[in-house]
């Protein structure tokens, strides 16, 4: 479904002198002591063959160092490479590397801008300092997230269609130093993760049905170590999950909730923790319809649960040493005779009634009962994640995920997402909100009972709250917006799927492991 991802190594060879495609160096948008744009650290060599002429060709050809702006240079033999490619990197911060988002984004830009390229190296600013890590790990995702390109479905070549990069090389201070190789090997697991969320998410939804997305998780955990369960439709009418049931019945692919189990080897009392994935692999509405422009974006509805199941490969390689279960709750949302209805009160796996208003809801039916599934089994923290609302595109927009539940597991939340450079905001659980989702019938509606739809994204998050245990940390993660990019390719982020919020998980992870 995809291109390979390109082989990575790390090298601390004079860049001058490296016999690749092209090389790769930071522009800081500021002047140096001449009033020339200034060439990041790591691109000395380089500037020093150039006789000093190296920024001024630049700006030149246009270059001005803003963020992420890509220039391409033929040497013409003054140094091995045969061509430079300057990356913007903003103004040069004092005492320190740029941040790692955008060294990733810049990365990502100048590594896609290069497709067609057998060999890369990246000359940018890795300091031999505490920073060092973080910084590399922002350049080494960069590139192979930026390197993605999705194969796709066109019967015959496209002309003028490069093949992303094959090889790339990272200029380091020391490419022998163990921490640097262990950035590497989580980079590989990170970037594959994430790589795998977008296949996915870009999947035709007439080939990835929820029988055939279980299938394709079983198949890509297999080998892993990780422990595989899988209900049926059978088994989830005779196990009570009454949500996921209700959604999944009104399409002739019947739904599954698909759990992995990574337990630590040699760890004594591991703190748990529950990932819950949103698998909705096609989303019409149901009987409430939906509008059919632009309705075949939604077969990206199930982008949680490919984050879900992507992060627990990553894990099953990383090996935390946290006990992390991953729930992958999927159902096709389709209108027949066999559908649920508006007006349907739902028993669902916690026992709660749930009186449904609306089956374009269906996000929120599936993901309480793997919650309370979740919770059941025995967890410390749960982190959610679904294209839950277009309330959360309104709200925060398409790049910022909304954040609900605990407010200090939000705010664990929150920083993991600004480390890892997938932004989330924490958003309020009103006791307004929750009276207008009083049921006179049934212990709640999972929507307004006045259809009202102010405060939508919030609406969904205190639905949620209902089906999380007394005592278990919860965050609920909307990533309605940054899951699927429709836009042209920016940083990093290619056009379709983009992996969000998988870096968030395994930041929270490594924070869950390291703090409890």
């Amino acid at each position: 479904m995809t291109h390979p991802a390109p082989s990575l190594s790390l090298v601390d060879s004079d860049p001058a002198e490296l016999a690749v495609d092209a090389l790769v160096i930071g522009l800081h948008s500021q002047p140096d002591e001449d009033g020339a744009l200034l060439p990041a650290a790591g691109a000395e060599s380089i500037a020093a063959a150039f006789d000093g002429r190296l920024t001024a060709t630049l700006a030149l050809l246009g270059a001005t160092g803003a963020p992420g702006e890509v220039t391409k240079l033929a040497t013409l033999g003054t140094v091995a490479a045969p061509l430079i490619v300057a990356v913007g990197l903003g103004d040069e911060p004092p005492g320190s590397a740029p941040a790692p988002e955008t060294l990733r984004r810049g990365t990502g830009a100048a590594v896609r801008a290069l497709a067609g390229s057998e060999s890369v190296a990246l000359a940018l600013p890795v300091p031999d300092d505490a920073d060092a890590p973080a910084v590399l790990r922002g350049i080494l995702e960069g590139a192979l997230l930026g390197s993605y390109r999705f194969a796709g479905y066109k019967t015959k070549p496209q002309p003028g269609r490069r093949e992303p990069v094959k090889a790339l090389q990272v200029v380091v201070p020391d490419a022998a130093d163990a921490a640097a190789g262990s950035e590497v090997a989580r980079g590989e697991a990170v970037a594959r993760a994430v790589r795998l969320t977008r296949d996915w998410v870009n999947t035709p939804p007439n080939q990835l049905r929820p029988p055939a997305f279980a299938d394709a998780v079983v198949a890509a955990a297999e080998g892993t170590g990780l422990e595989v369960e899988v209900l049926d439709f059978e088994q989830l009418k005779a196990g009570g999950y009454g949500g996921i049931v209700a959604v999944g019945q009104g399409s002739e692919a019947p739904p599954r909730l698909v759990k992995l189990t990574y337990t630590p080897e040699g760890v004594a009392d591991p703190k748990r923790v529950a990932l819950v994935g949103k698998g909705i692999t096609f989303d019409t509405g149901g009987i409430s319809i939906k509008p059919a422009a632009g309705m075949w974006e939604m077969k990206s509805d199930m982008a949680g649960a490919a984050a879900v199941g992507a992060t627990m490969l990553a894990v099953a390689a990383l090996k935390p040493p946290v006990a992390v279960t991953g729930y992958l709750a999927m159902a096709e949302n389709m209108p027949s005779g066999s559908a649920y209805r508006p007006g349907d009160v739902i028993t669902m796996f916690n026992g709660k009634r749930v009186e449904v208003l609306n089956t374009d809801a269906e996000g929120r039916m599936v993901l309480a009962d793997a919650i309370a599934r979740a919770c059941a089994d025995g967890t410390d923290y749960v982190f959610e994640t679904s294209t839950l609302t277009g309330g959360q595109v309104v709200a925060l927009g398409k790049r910022i995920a909304g954040v609900m539940g605990s407010p200090d597991t939000c705010e664990r939340v929150r920083a993991a997402g600004e480390a890892a450079g997938e932004p989330a905001w924490p958003m309020p659980l009103p006791d307004d909100v929750r009276k207008g989702m009083e049921s006179e019938i049934a212990d709640i509606t999972q929507v307004n009972a006045s259809m009202d739809r102010a405060g939508h994204m919030l609406q969904g998050g205190v639905f949620l709250r209902e089906f999380v245990a007394e005592g278990v940390e919860w965050a609920h993660i909307d990533i309605a917006g940054p899951s699927y990019h429709t836009g042209e390719p920016t940083g990093y982020w290619t056009k379709g799927g983009t992996g969000v919020p998988v870096r968030t998980f395994l930041t929270l992870i490594d924070d869950v492991a390291a703090n409890g």
